[in-house]
């Protein structure tokens, strides 16, 4: 925030990729800014009136996208945007985007003699300016007066991360890990935090994930401002807690998948392809036979997966793409929310601000426009927002090397069939890091930082959820029809899908709603 006392103008910016959040609110002729959202609910007769729009991005995508948040007098600064304030009036203005860089353009400035398009095809150039930049980032967080150390999940991003700051500290890296027990081992992974670990030599801290989830869940969604469904926050938090007894800065993989390439669904849009040669009756008979698959509450949901892929299989590019993420089906709504939850979205299109991201770019590479989509929506709004404000309830400051702009400009600018080896993700990023890292971790399967709620669902929450999501609850909220809600708790207790995401987002939702609306304040 910049005040310009001569001309009386207030300049907010926003870091370029969204690491850290910034909100703003002008309200009974004031202007209010702040980094949480609780801080402007603090002025004296603030009106708590809910955003449909939100609430509906909230329902589908697990996270509400910017410039909305969950109330309509209080909006979110994109990253890599500006608002002057002068004179009672707004404006917002873009600063800096990732689609000002023509798709696979020569990059220029990153080093003395800049980077010619040749070059950038050179997978061998390439994969040793990966190195080098990623060396560099990592170098200058290292810079603190505070004990440092890294989440490590044994991944490609985080083990990346682990491995420079080894090669670059004089003492041991303190690495930290959370995993579960055997009734959770799918999701587990400590085995790789371990090889790497003894590989590096470094001060290895595990954390066996075991708590109350119903005494940590009200904390989690109080400290998150906004109604959020991403699982991962739990672990996040717990992991955060765990670190800050030991160091004040802990740098993270967060935006390595987005930047090289590391998601399942990349994978999706490159099938795609192929699966729209397939006769349509072949693919009509085979759709069918799908839809028997039973779905696993295991970390890797394959027969999930596939349902989604075939669903979408008939959709226009860019709307097919949105379906793989999104957790609801538009077309579906009239039979999701009530009436009145619908009055209030007016002529409202769901799916309108994905669409434009993933259209911004004018290029018939699909991978670069969900590349751009990513890194616009998923990135800031959920990854770095959840990291960003689980590191700080717990006085942890989180810092993302694979988020630097730096980075993720030079990832971008890299050709797509270099990020992957026919099927197989990350595959520039694994060349770029094979003598840095050990095998075993170049070469294990993608898994994520995930939680097991599928399975909690099914046992240690059945009974708080089937309590918090009665029809009592559910109606007085008026905003989903029971009718739905029951049918997605029937379908995922049976075993039929798996719906964990759907019942985390309405429990999640539920909880936040007597925490901010109810009480105003933090109680359950």
């Amino acid at each position: 925030a910049l005040w310009d006392a001569n001309n009386e103008k207030l300049f907010l910016v926003r870091d370029r990729v969204g690491i850290k959040p910034l909100y703003y609110s002008q309200f009974q002729d004031k202007f209010f800014f702040a980094s949480e959202i609780k801080s402007l609910l603090q002025y004296e007769g603030f009106e708590r009136s809910i955003d449909y729009q939100g609430l509906f991005y909230f329902l589908a995508f697990l996270y509400i996208p910017a410039p909305l948040t969950i109330f309509k007098n209080i909006k979110k600064l994109p990253a890599g945007h500006m608002l002057i304030y002068e004179n009672g009036n707004i404006e917002i203005k873009k600063y800096w985007d990732l689609a000002k860089k023509k798709s696979e353009a020569p990059l220029k400035g990153l080093w003395p003699n800049g980077a010619s398009r040749h070059e950038m095809s050179d997978v061998r150039y390439v994969k040793t300016k990966a190195y080098e930049l990623m060396k560099e980032t990592v170098e200058s967080h290292l810079i603190s007066d505070v004990p440092l150390g890294v989440f490590s999940s044994g991944g490609m991003d985080s083990s990346t991360v682990v491995g420079l700051m080894s090669k670059l500290s004089s003492k041991p890296v303190k690495t930290f890990s959370i995993g579960y027990g055997k009734e959770a081992e799918s999701y587990n992974e400590l085995e790789y935090a371990r090889i790497l670990a003894k590989h590096f030599k470094t001060d290895h801290y595990e954390f066996i994930l075991d708590p109350d989830i119903m005494e940590i869940l009200p904390k989690v969604v109080w400290h998150l401002d906004e109604p959020f469904a991403d699982s991962s926050a739990i672990l996040t938090y717990l992991i955060s807690e765990a670190a800050k007894r030991h160091v004040t800065v802990a740098l993270t993989g967060i935006g390595g998948d987005e930047v090289f390439g590391g998601y399942p669904r990349y994978i999706g849009a490159i099938l795609a392809e192929y699966y729209a040669r397939i006769p349509f009756q072949i693919k009509k008979k085979g759709s069918r036979w799908v839809e028997y698959l039973p779905e696993s509450s295991k970390s890797r949901n394959i027969p999930g997966w596939i349902k989604r892929f075939i669903r979408a299989g008939p959709l226009p590019e860019d709307l097919r793409y949105i379906s793989w993420i999104s957790f609801l089906n538009p077309s579906k709504k009239e039979a999701i929310f009530t009436q009145d939850f619908l009055s209030g979205l007016d002529s409202f299109d769901p799916l309108r601000l994905h669409q434009n991201y993933y259209n911004t770019l004018e290029t018939d590479n699909e991978l670069k426009k969900i590349f751009y989509l990513d890194t616009k929506t998923y990135l800031p709004d959920d990854l770095l927002m959840m990291g960003d404000k689980m590191g700080m309830a717990n006085s942890l400051e989180i810092r993302v090397p694979f988020c630097d702009h730096e980075v993720v400009e030079f990832a971008f600018s890299i050709p797509t069939e270099l990020k992957f080896k026919g099927f197989k993700l990350k595959a520039l990023m694994k060349q770029a890091f094979s003598e840095l890292l050990p095998p075993q971790i170049i070469h294990r399967e993608k898994r994520g930082f995930m939680v097991p709620i599928s399975q909690w669902f099914k046992k240690e929450l059945k009974p708080f959820t089937l309590k918090l999501l009665s029809e009592e609850n559910v109606r007085k909220r008026n905003i989903l029809r029971y009718d739905y809600v029951k049918w997605v708790l029937d379908r995922h207790f049976s075993g039929k899908q798996n719906l964990s995401d759907q019942i985390w987002a309405i429990l999640t939702l539920e909880i936040w709603y007597r925490i901010y609306i109810d009480n105003s304040g933090y109680k359950t």
